[in-house]
């Protein structure tokens, strides 16, 4: 009971103290509970979504599938409407209404702007049924009785200003269709973002499908008390158990469409998870500094407990129960901090597009659980090692030490460990840039980050001897005595600069080592741009990659001033080599004008035969891995028709970026075996100027466009402006992530300083007895507040742009061979962190010029 009051009564002592280490807690336990709180609460919504509008039971064709719901040639998978009289006739069946939507339709206002959602949900046109009135109901206006006539949901309306009465234009792959909206439509539960669009049953199925007399999807509504798995085997008993159709529950749906939910919010999880990770390693060396320094300076304090009576583990109890109240108190606070940064983010997405509702804020108990625990757990294996040497100090070496014993050299066997393991993590580096294969360098890549960055960690309080003399030289000596003494404050104590400096370390090394990645990307892509591509421009969705509709196809065709126009479509097929192994592979279908397009190096054979009947090419990689050469026989099983035998022409490199390992043939020879209803559509669409035309081509391609808002034409200089900047938006994001591993690091300098101001108080008094000024003395601990953020910065931009420049090597082994290291980025970060120290030192350096001088030399210690 004693130790607890000590411990209570300390804690509360030096609760300023405590505070900045209680806000790097509060910071890493918000970030994890307010990931699983967004993520569960999407979860939740989806899930409702998903089971509310999922009838009891859903026919589909055996051949659709999630991947099918968006096909390549913009008409869904479907099935007579006969199906809805046989599934009518089944026992336990109140109503069976048939369904025709799709998902690949673009849809526009009279202005021609698309009215999809930017955040990538689908756009989804389809026949209103009594189904929807599970999740749906009208609004205003009414369901759209014949061609002339759309329905759209409510957030759709709100969000782009419709009105009943305005006209929408539908695009699809069977043609445009123009509709005036007839009612507004809202959701009952939330909507996630989907723009969706009716029409009246008939015009569906032309419009969407293609041909009347078909349907997506029977939707089977069950009579009172029959269940959703006995009305399942009385409508497969009604179909007489044909393996033509799918079967699902209301719960068997809901699952199919979580499932691909699940992988998306799973993979922004646990990356999300990954940076509260940073966070709360950034932070364990603020508590381990915190209460280090706290230690020191009550040596005597402990030293007296001993001398009365307490005993080792008693002193070490007390610490480490202090560790606990830290750890409880930040705690707490973090997961309420936690659920209001989820309510943010939800506040966020709304704005940007995809609706997420309070009214389904789901905090599990497992959310806060964890987060106590996490906090608590980390905050006292932070401080074990501090409360350890604590434990350790003698009565009477306490008694005659009034201050923090000089640390002027770090141990030698923690120097030896320390130069072990960055050596080890050197070589394990310099193993991944000498890697043959991707899947070996990435281990040898993971094991040389952890190793030099535990190394660099581990050999802080040497490299802090020798790396802030050298900044002192550069930085501090301008500003004479000042500057000395802020040098041997800043080396009086190298294992805590070098803690202070490894905490800004972790984060800027991450940033210098993404920096590097991303620019030798863009570098890499922009040299294989210039190098392979021949045309002069580019059709397609940069956006979601969805395919070029034939009348939008057809207008770019019709463009004058063009050498030559390809087309270029992925038909999914089944590859049987010569040695009768079968790959999922699928072939590139294409015009011969599309070696000009993209010149690919050949290793064998005439890559122009290969765009001869009944001909193909394979990749190097292929061709090594099945022992194929030029002039083999090939089986190609296309999915959507029938199956062919290709001869292979020509063989060529896979030591490229674009359209690496991709297998060609002409478009003439796939449509051979494919019908014409099931032959993909373009994916991309590629053109040459004639000569001396390439503007005015430019301009006519934009127009002949324009009237199809989700496809953009782009030359050379456009693609590779979206290649940059697509990266530097995946960049940014990462760098706002990583921020919250820097604002701890930050709190660790602030919190350094200010225990560090309070360790020196009676130096502090001495000095401005004896003619400091307290403009001088700020100036002081502002210098060294500098020098110790630019000292981590050094660290940590030199180690990353090691793992970026051996991270770049396993690109290359991919066909990004460019190595480049963004220089601008990397010197403006490391300025940065000068003023980073500037700021942090800010409170301290105010606080320190404050003391009264009198006062600070009477301080005992």
């Amino acid at each position: 009971m004693t130790v607890w009051k000590t411990s209570v009564r300390n804690f509360l002592a030096h609760k300023g103290r405590m505070a900045l280490s209680a806000v790097a807690v509060l910071l890493s336990v918000a970030f994890v509970c307010g990931t699983l709180v967004f993520t569960d609460t999407m979860n939740t919504t989806f899930d409702k979504l998903f089971t509310v509008s999922s009838p009891d039971v859903t026919v589909s064709p055996k051949d659709a599938d999630g991947n099918d719901e968006q096909p390549d040639n913009g008409k869904p998978v479907s099935l007579p409407a006969s199906v809805v009289q046989q599934v009518e006739k089944a026992d336990g069946v109140e109503r069976a209404e048939g369904a025709a939507f799709s998902m690949a339709v673009t849809v526009v206002n009279s202005e021609n702007k698309n009215m999809g959602s930017e955040t990538g949900a689908p756009t989804i046109a389809s026949n209103w049924t009594r189904n929807d009135l599970r999740s749906m109901e009208i609004t205003s206006g009414h369901a759209p009785r014949g061609p002339t006539e759309v329905m759209v949901d409510a957030d759709t309306a709100k969000k782009h200003k419709l009105k009943i009465g305005d006209e929408l234009r539908t695009i699809a792959a069977t043609g445009d269709l123009k509709a005036k909206i007839s009612g507004i439509a809202a959701f009952t539960v939330t909507n996630p973002g989907a723009a969706i669009v009716y029409l009246d049953t008939a015009t569906a199925q032309k419009q969407l499908l293609g041909a009347p007399g078909v349907f997506t999807q029977i939707l089977v509504t069950a009579e009172s008390g029959v269940s959703d798995a006995q009305l399942k085997k009385n409508v497969a008993a009604a179909l007489d158990g044909s393996t033509a159709y799918k079967l699902q529950t209301q719960q068997e749906a809901a699952d199919a469409n979580k499932d691909d939910m699940g992988a998306f919010l799973d993979v922004m999880k646990y990356a999300m998870l990954g940076f509260a990770g940073i966070a709360f390693l950034v932070g364990i060396f603020l508590i381990v500094n915190t209460f280090s320094m706290l230690v020191a300076q009550r040596t005597r304090e402990i030293g007296l407990m001993r001398a009365i009576g307490s005993s080792r583990k008693q002193v070490n109890r007390s610490v480490l129960l202090e560790a606990v109240l830290l750890g409880i108190v930040g705690s707490v606070l973090g997961v309420a901090a936690g659920v209001g940064l989820a309510v943010g983010l939800m506040k966020l997405m709304s704005a940007v597009g995809m609706e997420l509702s309070t009214d389904d804020l789901t905090v599990a108990w497992t959310t806060p659980t964890l987060g106590l625990v996490l906090g608590v757990v980390v905050t006292v294996l932070a401080a074990y090692i501090p409360a350890r040497r604590a434990g350790k100090v003698s009565p009477m070496a306490a008694l005659r030490d009034a201050g923090t014993p000089a640390d002027g050299r770090s141990g030698w066997v923690r120097a030896g460990i320390g130069l072990f393991l960055t050596a080890a993590g050197g070589a394990a580096l310099w193993a991944t840039t000498q890697a043959d294969k991707a899947t070996e360098g990435s281990m040898f890549l993971a094991l040389g980050v952890l190793l030099t960055l535990i190394g660099f960690i581990v050999i802080g309080p040497l490299l802090a001897g020798v790396v802030v003399r050298g900044l002192s030289v550069v930085v501090l000596r301008l500003f004479g005595p000042v500057g000395r003494l802020a040098e041997r404050n800043a080396l009086r104590n190298p294992r805590r600069t070098g803690a202070t400096g490894a905490a800004l370390m972790i984060g800027l090394a991450l940033v210098a080592c993404l920096s590097v990645v991303g620019s030798s990307m863009v570098a890499s892509a922009t040299e294989e741009l210039d190098k392979s591509v021949g045309a002069d421009f580019i059709v397609q969705d940069s956006s979601t990659g969805r395919p070029i509709v034939p009348q939008a196809a057809d207008a770019v065709r019709a463009v004058p001033g063009l050498e030559h126009m390809t087309d270029y479509t992925f038909v999914k097929a089944k590859i049987t080599a010569p040695n009768g192994k079968t790959e999922d592979e699928g072939i590139t279908a294409a015009d011969p004008t599309y070696q000009q397009d993209v010149r690919r190096t050949v290793i064998s054979g005439d890559l122009a035969k290969a765009y001869g009947k009944n001909a193909m090419s394979v990749g190097d990689e292929y061709a090594e891995r099945h022992g194929i050469k030029v002039g083999d026989t090939i089986t190609v099983a296309f999915k959507a028709g029938e199956s062919a035998k290709l001869k292979v022409a020509a063989i060529t490199s896979d030591d490229t970026n674009i359209d690496r390992g991709a297998m060609y043939t002409n478009l003439t020879t796939a449509a051979s075996y494919v019908p014409a209803d099931r032959m993909p559509q373009n994916v991309v669409m590629f053109a040459k100027a004639e000569e001396g035309k390439e503007k005015e081509a430019y301009a006519a391609l934009k127009s002949a466009i324009s009237e199809y808002p989700v496809y953009k034409v782009q030359n050379q200089a456009d693609f590779k402006e979206q290649l940059k900047d697509q990266i530097g938006q995946l960049l940014n994001i990462v760098y706002g992530l990583l921020a919250l591993a820097i604002i701890v690091a930050v709190l660790g300098v602030v919190n350094t300083l200010a225990l560090s101001v309070v360790e020196r108080t009676r130096e502090i008094g001495l000095m401005r007895a004896i003619g400091l000024s307290r403009r001088q003395l700020r100036r002081m601990i502002r210098l060294e507040s500098v020098v110790i953020a630019l000292f981590g910065a050094l660290l940590g931009l030199g180690l990353g742009m090691g793992w970026g420049t051996a991270a770049q090597k396993l690109l290359a082994l991919e066909g990004l061979e460019v190595l480049e290291i963004p220089w601008p980025t990397i010197l403006t970060v490391f300025a940065c962190s000068a003023l980073v120290g500037l700021f942090a030192a800010l409170v301290p350096a105010f606080r320190a010029g404050r003391m009264n001088v009198l006062n600070a030399i009477a301080t005992d210690g």
